[in-house]
């Protein structure tokens, strides 16, 4: 094997380097010549073998403290000796591989590894931010403006605009708006800085008000002849110099809109956007951004910036119907949907203000105004059908809201006001299907209030599209479930507001105020619906069913403010129903004549019927009270109920020992004068106080407690008088025990009436002492 071991590698079996590698381990020198010679046969042996290379043996660690590059160099150099055809190549084509420093080689090798340190410093974006920032502003310097240079840009601009002045005042204006918000919004910063409150304000006026009059005067623009067509200002041969700086101005508006505040300048603002609105639609990026922040304050912004930002959204759409009306309705429905999740008395008018402007828009265009309804309303479909379907309370949750409510009555206000349209009719039936399902889905009497809603929607779809609606039916339903004779459980003071409520709690169920609230709502639906019905020459046959069920409730009602309304509600439509009797009898045409029928009834509804006159005026009255409703007045301030002020028992105390000051002075002053009577009858009343006073700390201090106390000493009192009488005769005044004698046989001789109302007269004494007790 030791001739095995002389051999080179290449010569060597397997078994032999095996049995080698095992027996003995080769020594340092030896080891060190065959890392040196096989670098060289190596380098040039890759190219005798066609790029196969084999793995050298692993050197022991005396052997690789030699360091790396130094090795390559000896390599190198020995292949000049051994291949000096492959050395020449390499000099010839690749000299660098040659002539490579070797300075960092077996020393820093030798040493060990680099060990990096702890915490490594990077470079952040806000550094170089913060450099990129300090180098804009070496070279910018701001100028900051002032009230006189507002005042020059004023005259100048009354004088006659230019577009370098145009230029200068766009950039100031930008400056103002970028102090709104602490930055320039990402844009480049203006070379004017405004940092006074009077400069803003000046400068943002004048812009408003005077800049683009004198505008419309540099572009020569002419005013339209026909005012539904708008002369874009594009067309003027001065736009190019221009329009850069008017996209500056417009995109600083949008902004300063919003970061306002203040309603009335916000309002100021809105108003100068609605006189300028043809210049952005010039630009189609700053004109959406307009419409989406006037969206936002239309929905939420308050009552006067509303109204004028719906100017501005509706004068864009009829300027640009086919660009922006379909995403603007989108966009509208989406925030009014959004804005109206809650309902309160004084939320309520904004939400009714969102539903009447966006119908307006709606109303635009009958064939855009199909497609989202129909979307919309099959959406509230499905809402329906999974909770039909999926009887659980998320699905329930998901109809039985305000939203859901809200875009009911939403679209019956749409399908209502364009009406008649042969586009948006076939709508009709789909949408009476689900209000009437969503009555339907829960039918009992916790949400009478919801089914309040949506009879009223019913009932003005019904009115303004003049189809016939079942409504009557589900108010008729009411008077079967509810037992209105029943006692009720709890009173309660305050009414409840129907209008603003969607169902009712079992504590409300139970109230005083939910049958009168009910009452109230029944007749006011049932007026509503059949009003609009008066003129109808079916309405005697049409109000049979309601007549007949409104009878039975009067024979089975007791209670008489209940009665009375319905009554006279009875008595409206039974007046009603003869007077269209009467009036059709002298009809000469036949029921198949429709042209004829509809003829007779839009006479009758131009002379009036008697119910429709009730009803004009009974409107006016309602309208007040809901106005005060919704204002949040109640009706029991009108009733100024008695305050009552209750006094702690110590304050009570101290001022009987005032106002009796004498009587406890008597009793002090001796033993013989006070024996009797008003002693034990100080002293019982005193403990019967006591016990009171303790009766009523437990139960908080009502007033009944208190009450029942002083009936307590009145008793206390009358059986000490007896026991005074029974003594002997030497410890009370003769005139006392004859008195008391003549009670007992007065009393003895009395009837069971008697004695009542003579334990009736004995108030007066508790009367006396409550009227002590309040002064």
């Amino acid at each position: 094997m030791a001739a095995a071991g002389k051999r080179s590698l290449a010569e060597l079996s397997l078994d032999e380097f095996l049995a080698a590698g095992s027996e003995s381990e080769p020594d340092d020198g030896s080891e060190e010549e065959e890392e040196a010679v096989r670098p060289a046969k190596g380098a040039a042996g890759q190219r005798r073998e066609g790029g196969k290379t084999r793995q050298p043996l692993q050197a022991p660690p005396a052997a690789r403290k030699k360091g790396k590059a130094s090795e390559h160099k000896d390599q190198l150099s020995r292949l000049k000796d051994k291949d000096p055809e492959f050395y020449k190549f390499l000099e010839e084509n690749d000299r660098t591989l040659l002539n490579f420093d070797a300075s960092d080689s077996s020393d820093e090798e030798e040493e060990g590894l680099h060990i990096p340190p702890d915490t490594l410093e990077e470079a952040s974006d806000e550094d170089e931010e913060e450099e990129h920032e300090t180098v804009k502003r070496k070279r910018v310097s701001f100028i900051p403006v002032s009230l006189k240079m507002v005042e020059e840009w004023k005259k100048a601009a009354e004088r006659g605009l230019t577009p370098k002045l145009f230029h200068e005042i766009t950039q100031a204006f930008k400056a103002s708006v970028a102090t709104t918000k602490g930055d320039n919004g990402g844009t480049d910063p203006s070379k004017f800085q405004v940092t006074d409150a009077a400069v803003f304000n000046a400068l943002v006026s004048f812009c408003v008000r005077d800049l683009f009059r004198c505008l419309q005067k540099l572009l020569l623009l002419k005013t339209p002849k026909n005012k539904l067509k708008v002369v874009l200002p594009s067309t003027s041969p001065l736009w190019s110099k221009l329009r850069l700086d008017v996209k500056v101005y417009l995109g600083c508006a949008i902004q300063l809109l919003s970061c306002l505040t203040e309603a009335s300048v916000a309002a100021a603002v809105l108003q100068h956007v609605s006189s300028i609105v043809p210049y952005y639609l010039s630009f189609p990026k700053q004109c959406r951004a307009l419409l989406k922040q006037a969206i936002n304050l239309w929905s939420t912004g308050e009552e006067t910036v509303r109204v004028l930002a719906f100017l501005v959204l509706n004068k864009i759409c009829r300027y640009k119907k086919e660009v922006y009306l379909s995403p603007l309705l989108k966009q509208m429905y989406i925030a009014f949907v959004k804005n109206s999740r809650f309902t309160s008395p004084n939320v309520l008018p904004m939400i009714n203000f969102m539903q009447r402007t966006l119908t307006e828009m709606y109303a635009l265009d009958t064939h855009t105004s199909y497609q989202h309804a129909f979307i919309y309303i099959r959406q509230l479909a499905i809402h329906l059908r999974s909770a039909m379907t999926i009887k659980k309370k998320e699905n329930f949750q998901s109809v039985y809201n305000w939203q859901y409510i809200h875009c009911l009555y939403f679209w019956c206000r749409v399908l209502s006001t364009i009406y008649p349209s042969e586009v948006m009719e076939p709508l009709i039936y789909p949408l009476t299907q689900v209000i009437i399902g969503c009555i339907k889905l829960v039918p009992t009497a916790r949400f009478y209030p919801l089914r309040m809603h949506c009879i009223r929607a019913l009932t003005l779809l019904s009115e303004n599209t003049r189809t016939f609606i079942p409504v009557l039916p589900f108010i008729l339903e009411v008077f079967q479930q509810v037992d209105f004779n029943k006692k009720p459980g709890r009173m309660s003071a305050k009414p409840i507001n129907f209008a603003v409520i969607l169902k009712l709690s079992s504590a409300n169920l139970q109230e005083k105020a939910f049958r009168d609230g009910l009452i109230e709502q029944l007749y006011d639906l049932m007026l509503e619906y059949l009003h609009c019905q008066a003129y109808s020459i079916g309405f005697p046959e049409l109000v049979l069913p309601t007549v007949i069920q409104l009878k039975s409730f009067l024979k089975e009602c007791k209670i008489a403010n209940y009665c009375k309304p319905i009554r006279q509600l009875l008595e409206k439509l039974q007046e009603n129903s003869a007077y269209i009797s009467s009036r059709r009898q002298k009809a000469t045409f036949g029921v198949a004549s429709r042209e004829s029928v509809e003829q007779w009834e839009k006479q009758v509804k131009e002379e009036g019927t008697p119910l429709t006159k009730y009803y004009t005026q009974w409107k006016k009255l309602r309208e007040k009270e809901i106005q005060l409703e919704i204002s949040g007045k109640e009706r029991l301030e009108d009733l100024n109920f008695p305050e009552i002020k209750r006094k702690k028992q110590d304050e009570r105390k101290e001022e009987d020992k005032k106002e009796f000051k004498d009587l406890f002075e008597l009793d002090s002053d001796s033993d013989e004068e006070g024996v009797g009577f008003p002693i034990k009858g100080k002293a019982k009343a005193k403990q019967a106080s006591d016990d009171s006073s303790e009766a009523s700390s437990k139960d908080y201090g009502e007033d009944d407690d208190e009450e029942e106390g002083r009936y307590e000493i009145e008793e206390d009192e009358e059986e000490l008088e007896d026991d005074s009488d029974s003594d002997e005769e030497g410890k009370e005044p003769a005139r006392v025990s004859q008195r008391s004698q003549k009670q007992r046989s007065c009393t003895r001789g009395m009837s069971r009436s008697d004695l009542e109302q003579l334990a009736q007269g004995d108030e007066d004494i508790v009367e006396d002492l409550a009227f002590s007790d309040d002064d």
